[in-house]
C-alpha cells in the first residue's frame, strides 16, 4: 500500500552536496513507486511556504521554512530551532504522515524527531553528518575544535535515540557513527544510483583528462590533487578539470598558477546535469582526495560512467575503489603517492584501461537505486531488514 512520507532535510536542492542529492533521488524514486512524499527543508531565499518543485524528474511537495544564511560557509542556511519545532508540529498535524525520514539531526531533523515521537509516528534517520567536515566553517579557534566535535557527536546521539531505525550509506560510516556515539544497530544502506543515466565511453583514449567533482572546499583536499598533477611527467600532457563551486575557488586557482598548471586546469564552477554527465563521459580518470567521505555520490557517478578512480584510502572510499581492479588507493594527503597512482592509470595499456572501466561498472551494480528504495520502504513499514550487500569481489554474481 502507498505510504505518506515526510522527509526532513537540513540541506536540499538547490544546495549541491551528497546529502541533498540523495534526498532528491530518494524522494523522486518513492514518488515513482506511488507514494505521497513531502519534504521539509530550509528556504533558499526570503521566499518560504509550500511549493510543488521538480527534482530528478518528479514533482515533489516541498515545505520551505524561513532560514538564515550561515556566513562562514559559502551557501549553508539554517533554521532557528524554535521555528523548526513549531513548523514540524504544524506539518505533522496537517500531513499526518505514516513515517518521517530525517536526513540529519541538526535542526529540521531534530524538530521532526521530537514532534513525531510525541505523536507516536515512526521515525527513520539517515546520517550524512560528520562534524569534522563542518568544524572548519565555524569561527571556533583550533584548540577548541576537538572538544566541539565530541560535543557535536553527543548531540547527534540524543536525537538519534528518538528514532526507530538509523542508517548510514556504508558499513564503514555506520561503524564510525557507532564508535563516535553510544548508538548500536546502525544499518548500512547505500544512497543508491541509477547507473542507466550515465554514459560510459569505451573509445580509445586520445588525451589524459583528470576529473574531480565536488564542493571546492577544505575537506575535499583539492590542493593535494593540484600539487600531484603538477608532479606528473609533462609528456603526459595531463589536463585537470575541477567541477563544482565553493569557498576555496580563488585560493585553488592561485595554487594552480603557482605550481605551473594553470593553463591545464579548468575550474568550471557549478554546471548543469547534462554538462556534468558529459564531463564524466569524456574523462580518463576520476580523482578524489577527500578523507571524510561517508560514501561519495560523485565517485558512484564516476563509476557508473565507467571511469577508473584514484581515491584516498580513507573512510568509505575503499568500499568503492578496489586497488588495482577499478583504480587505485593512495595514502591520504600524500602528494607523491597520488601522482604515482594517477601515472599508473594514465600510462596503463589500452587493455588495462578498458579492464578498469568494466570493473567500475560491475562494482557499482549492487548500488542500484531500486534496491535502496525497497530497503527503505521496509524500514518505513517497521519491518526487519537485512542490510543489502554492496561490496563484492569481481567473480561474485551481482545480488
Amino acid at each position: 500500500m502507498p505510504l505518506r512520507i515526510l522527509i526532513g532535510a537540513d540541506t536540499f536542492a538547490p544546495d549541491v552536496n551528497g546529502a541533498a542529492s540523495f534526498t532528491s533521488r530518494l524522494a523522486a524514486g518513492l514518488v515513482e513507486r506511488g507514494h505521497e512524499v513531502h519534504i521539509e527543508a530550509p528556504a533558499f531565499s526570503r521566499k518560504h511556504g509550500t511549493f510543488l518543485e521538480e527534482h530528478e524528474g518528479a514533482n515533489l511537495i516541498v515545505h520551505r521554512i524561513y532560514s538564515w544564511r550561515w556566513f562562514p560557509h559559502d551557501w549553508l542556511r539554517f533554521v532557528l530551532p524554535w521555528r523548526s519545532q513549531a513548523h514540524a508540529a504544524r506539518l505533522l498535524d496537517e500531513i499526518k504522515p505514516d513515517v518521517v525520514h530525517i536526513q540529519s539531526h541538526i535542526v529540521i531533523g531534530r524538530g521532526l524527531a521530537r514532534q513525531a515521537k510525541q505523536r507516536a509516528i515512526r521515525v527513520v534517520a539517515t546520517n550524512h553528518f560528520m562534524p569534522e567536515n563542518l568544524i572548519q566553517h565555524t569561527l571556533l579557534p583550533k584548540f577548541l575544535r576537538k572538544t566541539a566535535i565530541r560535543i557535536a557527536w553527543n548531540d547527534a546521539a540524543k536525537t538519534y535515540h528518538l528514532v526507530e531505525s538509523i542508517t548510514c550509506p556504508t558499513r564503514k560510516g555506520a561503524d564510525f557513527l557507532e564508535a563516535a556515539t553510544d548508538l548500536r544497530g546502525v544499518h548500512a544502506i547505500s544512497c543508491g544510483i541509477n547507473s542507466d543515466e550515465y554514459t560510459p565511453s569505451f573509445a580509445k583514449k586520445t588525451e589524459n583528462r583528470i576529473l574531480f567533482v565536488g564542493r571546492v572546499t577544505g575537506e575535499k583536499h583539492i590542493d593535494v590533487l593540484i600539487k600531484a598533477v603538477a608532479k606528473l611527467d609533462p609528456a603526459l600532457d595531463a589536463k585537470l578539470e575541477i567541477v563544482g563551486g565553493g569557498d576555496l575557488m580563488n585560493q585553488l586557482k592561485k595554487l594552480a598558477h603557482d605550481v605551473g598548471i594553470a593553463d591545464r586546469t579548468t575550474f568550471t564552477g557549478y554546471v548543469s546535469e547534462e554538462e556534468l554527465k558529459n564531463a564524466y563521459t569524456h574523462a580518463t580518470v576520476f580523482a578524489i582526495p577527500s578523507t571524510a567521505e561517508l560514501q561519495s555520490i560523485a565517485t558512484m557517478e564516476a563509476m557508473s560512467s565507467g571511469l577508473p578512480v584514484v581515491a584516498a584510502n580513507a573512510m568509505a572510499l575503499p568500499h568503492l575503489v578496489h586497488n588495482g581492479e577499478n583504480g587505485y588507493l593512495f595514502e591520504p594527503e600524500d602528494v607523491d603517492d597520488l601522482a604515482a597512482k594517477l601515472t599508473a592509470v594514465l600510462t596503463a595499456s589500452e587493455q588495462d584501461l578498458q579492464r578498469m572501466k568494466r570493473n567500475s561498472l560491475r562494482l557499482i551494480a549492487p548500488h542500484d537505486i531500486q534496491r535502496t528504495l525497497t530497503t527503505f520502504e521496509r524500514l518505513y513499514r517497521g519491518e526487519t531488514v537485512t542490510d543489502p550487500v554492496t561490496e563484492l569481489s569481481l567473480d561474485e554474481p551481482v545480488p
